[in-house]
């Protein structure tokens, strides 16, 4: 009988399998003994390790063969022993690479994960029952939860358990200390990896896979049909030439190429790595004055400005001025509907017909005479999507006509001179080290929420009185 443990890391399929034999080359090459990284014997509290290599001298040996720098070195390392090709000997709770004096050992090629070794219980069980037996009881606090479950749950066969662990622990004794403390440290690692302490990311985590994509599927008659779809829904689809596929791509990279933050640095610094938080404030949702980056991305698609918060408030503006800010409300009312609750969804599809489709409507949108009668239908009956069409077709509209309009208007010619071009943050390490301690919370979601709608309920038109279930019945009475 075996007992499956909530996190599986037994990756019955491998689907990672090209990638971690990618990994193994790499894995060889560090262990050539004329180009790969150099080992020799280092003193571990009294105990002398063989082949122990220090972390700096691996992040010089990628950083030299793979032509990076010491960063994406580390990083690479890092990657190496999350995956449990390399160990550390001497902080074994955390499988990182420092880049400094701490040691390390190779894994030996028995624990690497292309050899497809499941992580079975039982080993587990047995593993946790040695360590209790060697630390006389002390074990750390989750390997202590994991071997009082797995006592519990393997119950039936805990002396052969215990047995096994005292017989490897006896067999471990004849051994050398330096050969003792080594297995140790390889056994804990690939444990650590497949079993990590809870919390705690694991490189070797995957999806469940409910088929195996390396078994042929029999040719049945589902199998031909969904063949027959598949090529004519291909034959069908719509085809460019490469050339104008990659030029589209071309336009759209160096359209967004500045502000994209992995390629361009943010201004006036990035929060992340100094601790001010300056860019954020000034990129806040309901900012004042935006920054020239900001406004500017407002006119690459109608999209972009939709998508911002703030460009959006100064859209409205426009359209207020141009009395036509009813075809925004119905596009925000739309989308409000499709990502809110479910159980707000009949009242919400209510407040829209009566401020927007229903005749007389204070907010009465002209859309065409089909696309009204399908959404006055739906909304017998509503759900999430019922104002797609709808929606649609006054997002066309604002797009084609009234965006165009927006970007040659003195509004958004004046928040282009309002707008500020923020200057560079060059601190110095002092300073680095005050933003660090001058930490500060975040205004939380929920007060953001709160003004948001608040907002909103102010703007909002209020609603004419008007039940779409008696405007129903009188349709029908007249036909």
């Amino acid at each position: 009988m075996t007992i499956r443990s909530d996190r599986d890391h037994g990756q019955h399929y491998r689907p990672r399998m090209s990638c971690l034999k990618k990994l193994e080359a790499i894995v060889v090459q560090m262990q050539d003994p004329s180009t790969g990284v150099k080992g020799s014997e280092q003193k571990l509290n009294v105990t002398t390790i063989p082949h122990a290599i220090a972390g700096q001298d691996i992040v010089a040996w990628i950083s030299k063969h793979m032509n990076v720098d010491n960063d994406e070195a580390q990083a690479f390392g890092t990657m190496l022993a999350a995956f449990g090709y390399i160990y550390p000997l001497q902080d074994h709770k955390k499988l990182v690479l420092r880049p400094d004096g701490s040691l390390y050992r190779f894994q030996t090629p028995y624990f690497w994960p292309v050899q497809k070794l499941k992580a079975d219980d039982t080993d587990y069980a047995i593993y946790l029952a040695k360590r209790n037996i060697r630390k006389k009881g002390v074990l750390d606090a989750y390997e202590q939860e994991e071997y009082s479950k797995l006592h519990n749950w393997m119950n039936h066969k805990w002396d052969f358990i215990v047995m096994q662990a005292k017989e490897q622990y006896q067999a471990g004794k004849t051994r050398q200390k330096a050969d003792r403390v080594v297995f140790d440290c390889q056994e804990r690692a690939y444990w650590i990896v497949h079993r990590p302490p809870p919390q705690t990311h694991s490189a070797m985590d995957v999806l469940d896979r409910h088929i195996d994509p390396n078994t042929e599927e029999k040719k049945t008659y589902d199998y031909y049909r969904r063949i027959i779809i598949y090529t004519q829904q291909a034959v069908m689809r719509s085809r460019v030439k490469s050339t104008v596929s990659l030029g589209a791509l071309v336009k759209y990279m160096a359209t967004f190429m500045n502000h994209d933050p992995f390629l361009v640095s943010c201004l006036p610094s990035n929060p992340w790595q100094t601790d001010d938080d300056t860019y954020w404030e000034l990129n806040m949702a309901d900012v004042e004055v935006p920054t020239k980056m900001r406004v500017e991305r407002w006119s690459f698609s109608f999209y972009e400005l939709l998508n911002d918060p703030r460009g959006r408030a100064d859209f409205k503006i426009f359209l207020k001025k141009e009395f036509s800010g009813e075809n925004l409300a119905f596009w925000e009312a739309a989308e409000e509907l499709k990502w809110g609750t479910a159980a707000s969804m009949s009242e919400k599809a209510e407040h829209i017909f009566k401020t927007f489709l229903a005749p007389g409507a204070p907010r009465w949108i002209n859309i065409d005479g089909r696309t009204m009668g399908i959404t006055i239908k739906g909304l017998e009956h509503p759900h999430r999507y019922v104002l797609d069409g709808a929606q649609t077709h006054i997002f066309m509209l604002m797009k084609k006509d009234t965006f165009y309009r927006y970007l040659k208007s003195p509004v958004y010619k004046e928040i282009q001179k309002k707008a500020i071009s923020p200057v560079p943050h060059n601190f110095s390490e002092t300073q680095l080290q005050e933003n660090t301690r001058n930490r500060r919370l975040s205004i939380s979601p929920i007060i953001t929420w709160q003004k948001e709608q608040e907002e909103k309920a102010k703007a909002e038109a209020a609603a004419g009185p008007v039940d779409i279930k008696k405007l129903m019945a009188s349709k029908l009475d007249r036909k």
